[in-house]
């Protein structure tokens, strides 16, 4: 029957995982609180929604060990085991009918009246889906390009659409160019593995992103074909809404509280009608609460196996990357070698540095540092670092229009924290031992 957001549900319910919350939640302000309580590491399901008919979902991917109970792997198996799925991708297959057209509306379409679309914010703009993933046909490589992008109701059945992701935007300029619509789907209640490949660049491999999803879930994703365009939908999502992004027709688009815990300005975007909202019988809506660690981490995991790759080209001695959530899971990198030779540290940071127009702090470390431990990382800071000669700033270059310091010039500084220690002198930073430490247990010495 294919792999599906209820299935994950019922294993999460079955092992103890999921809370469900039974008492009446507004759609504003109120279930986004309640999402952020947790940061989004919990998942949570919604009974009753008040207005609505429809449950909702969100925290499914906020936390590493969740992402890899559903992929079988620790978080420090994660990039080996998404590796694999991009050399080996599993492409999707057609069926003929599937549980996401069950039903199907393609007339009088109010999207607000149907979803419980969340307002997270004070001073958010309206109502905005922020767990939906759009579904776009590539137009050069054929394939299916995924991304999430956060959707503002407007009215009725439009919305607008921060597409500035550089993928989206270059096929909705060539459209337009052409003066015609973009079509696409928008997904909603998918398989969290689904949303984690949503986050794979497809511009720097050429990916077929859902080919990657069904290779981490071990069966091809089942695709039906969309009723009013010209694509196909995966035949076990949720709310799917179809609909094309009209050329030369702009509608402002914000302010929303955006992933640092900010609020993004209001610009001029892409407005999209939607022409069918098709479901399936007793539908979930899905919600990703904005800034928190469901919003940061999917995309800081697959920037953790760009990172990877990047900085293995010059340092070979690379050992494990983290992009952290405290730097909103794109600003900030931490990154492990083996160091064999001096300058690899720098080569490093360089490396890392152009892997991603994002990053704007980089340390390095040694091998023997814990880079999940945000005070191991500390310490070899304050201990091995001598900013004379180990701090490497680069002056202002492209960064990323969702840090607020960026946008005061446009541009973003760039800094590499080389916190390895020099070779000559390893004796004189080896970390102290305790003989026997990890097989005490404190615990087996205190009183009852």
């Amino acid at each position: 029957m294919g792999v599906s957001l209820r299935s994950h549900l019922e294993k999460l319910l079955k092992s103890g995982q999921l809370a469900r919350i039974k008492k009446r939640v507004s759609a504003e302000f109120e279930l986004g609180a309640l999402l952020n309580k947790t940061k989004g590491t919990l998942p949570t399901f919604f009974d009753d929604v008040k207005g609505y008919q429809m449950p909702v979902v969100g925290g499914l991917c906020g936390d590493r060990d969740l992402i890899g109970g559903f992929l079988g792997a620790d978080k420090k198996e994660l990039i080996p085991a998404i590796l694999a799925a991009m050399s080996n991708p599993l492409p999707a297959r057609l069926v003929p009918a599937g549980p996401c057209q069950e039903h199907v509306i393609t007339n009088n379409i109010d999207l607000l009246k149907l979803l419980p679309i969340p307002k997270f914010h004070e001073k958010d703009a309206g109502h905005f889906i922020t767990g939906g993933i759009i579904l776009v046909r590539d137009p050069v490589l054929g394939r299916y390009f995924t991304s999430i992008r956060r959707m503002q109701f407007q009215s009725g059945n439009k919305l607008s659409v921060l597409i500035e992701s550089p993928g989206l935007l270059e096929m909705y300029y060539q459209k337009e160019k052409q003066n015609q619509p973009l079509e696409f789907v928008i997904l909603i209640g998918v398989h969290p593995v689904l949303t984690l490949t949503s986050q794979l660049n497809t511009q720097l491999y050429g990916l077929d992103k859902l080919g990657v999803a069904g290779a981490l879930l071990g069966e091809s994703v089942e695709m039906v074909k969309a009723k009013t365009v010209d694509l196909e939908v995966p035949a076990q999502t949720e709310i799917v809404l179809e609909g094309r992004m009209l050329p030369h027709k702009r509608m402002t688009e914000g302010p929303f509280g955006e992933l640092a815990g900010y609020y993004g300005p209001a610009s001029e975007q892409p407005y999209a009608e939607i022409t069918a909202v098709t479901h399936r019988s007793n539908p979930i809506f899905q919600a990703i609460f904005p800034s928190s660690y469901e919003h940061k981490l999917p995309n800081a995991i697959m920037r953790e196996v760009t990172l990877y790759l990047h900085v293995r080209h010059l340092v070979p001695s690379v050992k494990e990357v983290h992009v952290t959530m405290a730097g909103s899971g794109r600003f900030h990198a931490v990154i492990s070698i083996a160091k064999r030779y001096e300058g690899e540290g720098k080569s490093a940071i360089m490396a890392a540095l152009a892997a991603n127009k994002d990053y704007k702090h980089v340390v390095v470390v040694n091998d023997d540092v814990d880079i999940w431990d945000p005070y191991d990382v500390e310490w070899a800071i304050a201990t091995r670092v001598q900013a004379d000669e180990d701090v490497v700033i680069i002056p202002p270059a492209r960064g990323c229009s969702l840090e607020p310091s960026n946008n005061i010039r446009g541009v973003s500084a760039k800094m590499g924290i080389d916190a390895t220690y020099p070779l000559a002198y390893a004796d004189q930073f080896e970390r102290v031992r305790i003989p026997g430490y990890d097989a005490i247990s404190l615990e087996d010495y205190l009183e009852a």
